[in-house]
């Protein structure tokens, strides 16, 4: 077996120019240099303070070589052989991995330990005894072989072209992990795009309001890993409703959330508009709230043993332990091969008790999600009570794959169990193996909503920051319904939505199941639609139509608006009309923010509507639009789209 340095140092040898000699033996002497401190450092399990800048100088130091030789054409040889060797060490390196919870770790180089800040994914406040408990991160190694390779492909590019752009675009997020073959086992709920309608053929919409927000996270997390989301990930009005909104909130004597609409220019096309639907919901005294009975359903099985999964899931069920009431009540059930109650109902003022039953779960086995689901319900069913809130909380990647699996078979199952008053709310952990279509079945039908966290900071403003919109339902089965005027609207389409549609005629159908909005909630809906005089018109007016007939005194509006809603425990909705027309509302931030997501969501799914509208665009729309962005979610937005416009090609 020959040593692969010799080679490399002989492919130098005869790749290098002879007159350059100096150079030359600068060069070799660097890379064998850098080459040795990387055998010897990956050699050792765990690395020292000193051992970490020492493998950084290496980086730049190759760095610095492989930049010198791809300069220069002749070498294009050698420089490919460089970079094989540095690819080939990192396998070495991922079988070293530093745990954070190690006592002798070293602290990350050129930081001030005594200044640092917890690890994403830790929150020492949120464990009992005030200790902090750190979840596993990636090698401190790994991170910087792949600087190394971020580093290199900068000397690399005209070799790789774009395949180097999205590496070193993955390499710039510390949290990078997400791998291509992940996503290819990842399902999403969601259909084609809304079509172009006619209002003279189809004049009515009709559709379930929509609270979730899974969607919004699911593109960060792609984003943030370097890669563009997959196009049937991306629910736009999932991102739409992900942003808090300062709309109008209902008196105290009116309905339990107030309607509202206001037509503005459509930003990728001058020559439609766009109709902003906007619900917000009440928000009552947190004091009074009713007790609280929450079951934690958590999936312990195997494939939740990844550090983005369950230790995030403990941690973010901390987190929501601090918000609750001495009167509130805990169960958790867990599942895997087999489903268990591992702590029956207790007060959540028993803060040790239930933080330790938390600490105490670990992940193996397969996936017998329908077990569980059995097993909490009847929790919840001996939990509950007149007056109080019951709900089931289930936490998983959506990896069911023992008992009932198929999405159809577990909608049924939860539908059957909706009549008796007990929600069912879902949250998500975890890229690669995420069952979103299994996950929005359940929230839809459990009337309930799903969210997904890939952060500690996604899990308190799910679970601290929004609880009582997540927890607590004012208004059960709202549904939409806008009616064009065919004398005013040419065509329309609805943007998002796709998997909330509804028939014309369930809309008066109390039987009809629809989603639920929570106390101070907001709800954005968008229609794109085009005047009849517009020049965007696409289609041509039927030969043999019949002439409609317009009511006295709608001769101006563009659409009447229509809304049904049941108090909860309530089986009989109730009504809310609302005429739409040209120069409704005011034009604000909420809406030009709306607007900005939208468009961005339709880029990320190539939508057919979008013109020439580009990334950039929606940059500037979302800058202009920040508002008074008190969490910074809108700042955030507008680094995604940045990131967006990088990846794509």
């Amino acid at each position: 077996m020959t040593d692969p340095l010799e080679d490399l140092r002989r492919a130098f040898e005869s790749a290098t120019p002879a007159p350059d000699a100096r150079r030359r033996q600068a060069n070799l002497s660097m890379a064998l240099k850098g080459f040795d401190h990387a055998k010897e450092i990956a050699a050792v399990p765990r690395p020292t303070h000193d051992r970490l800048l020492k493998w950084r100088s290496v980086r730049h130091g190759v760095g610095k070589m492989l930049a010198r030789l791809t300069a220069r054409p002749s070498l294009t040889a050698a420089t490919v052989l460089a970079a094989l060797v540095l690819l080939a060490l990192v396998p070495t390196l991922r079988e070293h991995p530093v745990p954070l919870s190690s006592p002798d770790a070293a602290p990350w180089p050129n930081s001030d330990t005594s200044n640092r800040t917890e690890p994403s994914g830790t929150d020492p406040a949120d464990h009992a005894g005030g200790e902090a408990v750190a979840t596993a991160s990636p090698s401190p190694f790994l991170a910087l072989s792949d600087e190394i390779l971020a580093e290199s492909s900068e000397s690399l590019m005209e070799l790789t072209g774009p395949a180097a752009i999205r590496m070193r675009a993955a390499s710039d997020q510390p949290n990078a992990t997400m791998r291509p073959e992940e996503v290819l086992r990842e399902e999403f709920a969601n259909r084609d795009s809304g079509t172009l309608k006619i209002t003279a053929d189809d004049p009515v919409s009709t559709l379930s309001i929509d609270v979730d927000t899974a969607s919004y996270s699911v593109v960060r997390s792609s984003l943030m890993s370097g890669q563009l989301p997959p196009a049937e990930a991306v629910r736009i009005e999932e991102m739409v409703n992900y942003f808090l909104y300062s709309y109008d909130v209902p008196e105290r004597t009116d309905p339990p959330f107030k309607p509202a609409a206001a037509v503005i220019s459509t930003p990728w096309n001058p020559h439609t508009q766009l109709i902003h639907i906007a619900l917000q919901g009440r928000m009552p005294a947190t004091k009074n709230r009713p007790p609280l009975n929450l079951v934690f359903l958590i999936d312990t099985s195997g494939s939740m043993d990844d550090p983005r999964k369950l230790p995030l899931l403990v941690q973010s069920f901390g987190l929501l332990l601090g918000e609750l009431q001495p009167e509130d009540e805990i169960a958790i059930a867990t599942y895997a091969g087999s489903a268990g109650l591992v702590l029956d109902r207790t007060p959540a003022s028993d803060r040790t008790t239930i933080l330790g039953a938390l600490d105490r779960l670990h992940a193996g086995g397969s996936t017998a999600g329908a077990k569980g689901l059995q097993l909490a319900y009847r929790a919840a069913e001996e939990m509950a009570a007149d007056g109080e809130v019951t709900r089931v909380i289930l936490a998983t990647d959506g990896d069911f794959n023992v008992g009932i699996s198929d999405p159809e078979a577990l909608e049924a199952f939860i539908a059957r169990k909706r009549s008796s008053g007990i929600y069912l709310s879902v949250l998500g952990f975890g890229r690669g193996n995420l069952d979103d279509a299994t996950m929005q079945a359940l929230a839809q039908n459990g009337n309930g909503q799903a969210a997904y966290i890939d952060t500690l900071a996604e899990a308190h403003k799910v679970l601290v920051d929004q609880l009582s919109g997540a927890l607590f339902p004012i208004a059960n089965d709202v549904k939409i319904q806008v009616e064009f005027n065919p004398a005013t609207v040419a065509e329309y389409r609805l943007i998002g939505y796709e998997t909330r549609t509804l028939r014309r005629e369930d809309f008066n159908n109390d039987r009809i199941d629809a989603g639920e909005i929570g106390a101070g909630h907001s709800v954005t809906a968008l229609y794109e639609i085009t005047p009849v005089d517009s020049p965007a018109v696409l289609s041509e007016p039927l030969r043999y139509a019949s002439p409609g007939t317009t009511p006295e005194g709608a001769a101006g509006e563009l659409a009447f608006l229509r809304l049904r809603y049941k108090e909860p425990g309530q089986g009989a909705s109730q009504l809310i009309e609302l005429p739409i027309t040209p120069g409704t509302g005011e034009v604000n931030e909420d809406i030009g923010f709306a607007a900005a997501i939208a468009g961005f969501g339709q880029l990320l799914r190539r939508g057919a509507y979008i013109g020439d509208w580009t990334f950039a665009d929606a940059i500037a729309l979302g800058e202009a639009n920040l508002g008074i962005d008190s969490f910074g979610y809108r700042r955030e937005a507008v680094t995604l789209m940045r990131l967006a416009e990088r990846l794509t090609p």
